[in-house]
């Protein structure tokens, strides 16, 4: 193999590298990265591609803390509840009529009722068989017949219910506390 002065070389069966400073009488001294001039025989070394030398040379122009630096992720800012916020229930259930059907003309006062009633019902069995501890039944301020009705059903659980929070859904809500066996 052929070298000449300015040549990246590799080091056989050692790790060294470095460029060519001088060749006489077939020894060739190389300049190593960390400065120290090494003398070699050709037999003993490997020429660098031009490929790879050039992206040596882009890697020598970073220091190693730019590259640790880019390399580091970026801390994630997290979002912090206030404690009042992590104990809210996450199950609402929205009672009003136009959310469970697509019009409510025709519908009696009755069939409303017992639709919504319905629906409560499910929802309730719903968060028992998938072990949800809390939720929410969203009925509105009204007359308070449905929320009435409410009690009766949640009484023939094993529920505690109780005003929903006031500052989130006014005084038309109510939650519900499932006790888990």
């Amino acid at each position: 193999m052929s070298f000449k002065v300015g040549d990246f070389v590799f080091v056989l069966d050692d790790d060294l590298s470095g460029e060519i400073t001088s060749i006489s009488n077939g020894v060739i001294t190389i300049l190593t990265e960390d400065g120290f001039e090494l003398d070699f025989n050709s037999k003993e070394l490997i020429k660098q591609e031009k490929s790879n030398a050039l992206k040596q040379n882009i890697f020598k122009n970073n220091s190693f803390q730019d590259v640790v630096s880019e390399k580091e992720s970026k801390k994630r800012k997290q979002v912090t509840k206030k404690p009042k916020e992590r104990y809210e229930p996450t199950f609402e259930v929205d009672l009003h009529i136009h959310h469970l059907t697509n019009s409510s003309r025709g519908m009696s006062n009755h069939e409303m009722l017992n639709l919504q009633l319905d629906t409560a019902r499910r929802q309730l069995e719903f968060a028992i068989h998938k072990r949800m501890q809390k939720m929410v039944f969203i009925h509105g301020v009204g007359e308070g017949v449905l929320k009435m009705e409410l009690g009766y059903l949640f009484g023939r659980y094993n529920v505690k219910y109780y005003e929903a929070n006031y500052q989130k859904y006014g005084l038309g809500a109510t939650e519900v506390y499932i006790y888990q066996n």
